[in-house]
């Protein structure tokens, strides 16, 4: 009985990696996709059955890593929007801040020139 079980763990494991042989690859991991994986059939891993009870627990334990990536990946991508939007406001904020820098010198430059003119009038009129 041993080596059943044994055939169970490495039907657990092939599923975990994702290099399986008699499921579609990225299966869901329940016990009947390990009793499938394992070349079993379908419901042959009984709660009933007390040897299969650490068997049961560790295709939990796997069933829940495997769905953690899934909110792993979401957090990740909102963080990466929350990112993108940052950035953008902080680009956007400096375009701004250039184009009144530029209106700004626009302004003094056109000021030197009333200046300079007035100077050259004042001047000339001495």
């Amino acid at each position: 009985m041993a080596d059943v079980l044994s055939e169970y763990l490495v039907a657990l494991e092939r599923l975990k990696s994702g290099r399986t042989l008699h499921v579609p690859q990225g299966a869901k991991i329940t016990n009947d996709a390990v009793a499938m994986e394992a070349g079993r059939g379908k419901g042959s891993i009984k709660k009933s059955r007390l040897i299969f009870t650490d068997l049961i627990a560790a295709i939990k334990v796997a069933a829940t890593e495997q769905s953690a990536p899934d909110t792993v990946r979401k957090n990740r991508l909102e963080n990466a929007k929350q990112e993108v939007l940052k950035y953008r406001a902080l680009y956007e904020a400096g375009l701004a801040r250039e184009l009144s820098l530029l209106y700004e010198i626009e302004d003094l430059k056109s000021h030197l020139r009333r200046l300079s003119n007035s100077q050259i009038v004042t001047r000339l009129s001495k």
